[in-house]
């Protein structure tokens, strides 16, 4: 009977010494282009199938390169169950990388994107990085300003300022359409598209839409926060479409990603992401329809005059038929199907924080969208 418990127990001792205590992740960029602040996601079911008992909060990365811990993130996509675990890169051309996943009480990073509903300021959905922030407009600001326009805010700092700009605008009347040290707002969007907002192009007519109906975060950083707004009354000729508009943006990102549909009354329409252009007579603009982007850059000047260098735009369009200029704006188009979801990214920039000029920017947006058809290769064991 001794013998049979110590045999057991062998066994026993043997199957939890065996049991998978860690993930090793190779990442490897196959292209000749540098990859800078890459997105690796793993699917929560993979994490689980080499770690069973991990738990969203208690999981670590360690960067086998620098022996140091790095920032890490579950995504809940709006539900109660973990869907994605992400933690980010920075690979020189063909360059391999290696991690460690492994349970364990992560350290506290400072997060470096945040997002939300802002009913004191007549309900903007406002979200930023440690690079750029934006906003769009809500319900409470369709008498004045109905539209589904990007707005872009310019930021010379790392740190979080959607809070501060607003509550020193509302409570302490310091305007963030003034830079006073750390960006400010200097773009205007009235009923047009702004920096990146997207809609239908029908009859060759551009139909910008009005404020958001409805808006909803689904993850809020440290690394990615995403959102999404709907939209239920697009006029489209006689016609009203609605629109589902999810957008994520990650850390160290100039662009957001946008993921778009529409409903209505239509089988295929042309979407168009567009730029508006300001009508300024220093701006530049840049398309390559074969890439997939277009850009503009322009003068900034500040609500009170003050010259703010200038300011970036961008648009990367990946099944982008054709761009071309129309209304006022820089459009990329690429057609829609009824229900189809269409990604594109947006976002811009600014000459005093990494830019130096509009060359710079544009470089910037070809080669992110380069390495879009480039995308890392990632294996655990």
């Amino acid at each position: 009977m001794k013998i049979k418990w110590l045999c057991f127990a062998c066994m026993l001792l043997a199957a939890v010494s065996c049991r998978q205590s860690q993930i090793r992740v190779t990442v490897s960029n196959p292209s000749g282009l540098m990859q800078d602040n890459i997105m690796v996601e793993i699917a929560w079911t993979d994490i689980l199938a080499k770690l069973p008992s991990a738990q969203p909060s208690q999981l670590t990365v360690l960067n086998l390169k620098t022996n140091e811990e790095q920032a890490c993130q579950v995504l809940f996509s709006g539900t109660p169950s973990p869907e994605t675990f992400i933690f980010q890169v920075t690979l020189a051309a063909r360059e391999t990388a290696g991690f460690i996943i492994r349970e364990g009480l992560p350290k506290t990073f400072p997060a470096k994107t945040f997002g939300r509903h802002v009913p004191e300021r007549k309900d903007d959905f406002a979200w930023e990085n440690d690079r750029i922030a934006f906003r769009m407009y809500g319900p409470a600001l369709a008498k004045e300003n109905p539209s589904n326009g990007v707005d872009l805010w310019l930021k010379k700092t790392e740190k979080m300022i959607v809070n501060q700009f607003y509550n020193d605008d509302l409570k302490n009347g310091k305007s963030y359409h003034v830079d006073h040290g750390e960006g400010l707002d200097c773009y205007s969007v009235g009923h047009t598209l702004g920096a990146g907002g997207i809609a239908p192009y029908v009859n060759d007519t551009l139909w910008v839409g009005n404020h958001y109906a409805t808006q909803e975060v689904l993850d809020n950083g440290p690394l990615r926060t995403t959102f999404r707004l709907k939209y239920d009354n697009l006029p489209v000729g006689k016609k009203i479409f609605s629109e589902d508009l999810l957008i994520s943006l990650d850390a160290g990102s100039q662009l957001n990603k946008a993921t778009v549909s529409f409903d209505g009354d239509f089988t295929t329409i042309q979407a168009a992401a567009g730029i508006f252009l300001h009508h300024r007579q220093d701006g530049i603009t840049f398309g390559d329809a074969k890439e997939g982007y277009i850009t503009f850059g322009e003068t900034a000047t500040s609500d009170a005059g003050v010259p703010a260098g200038r300011n970036f735009v961008g648009v990367v369009l990946p099944k982008m038929t054709e761009y071309k200029e129309h209304d006022g704006h820089l459009l990329a188009l690429s057609p829609c199907a009824k229900g189809e979801k269409l990604t594109c990214y947006f976002g811009g920039g600014w000459n005093q924080w990494g830019f130096a000029d509009d060359k710079a920017w544009t470089d910037y947006v070809a080669r992110f969208a380069a390495c879009l058809q480039h995308p890392l290769t990632v294996t655990l064991e």
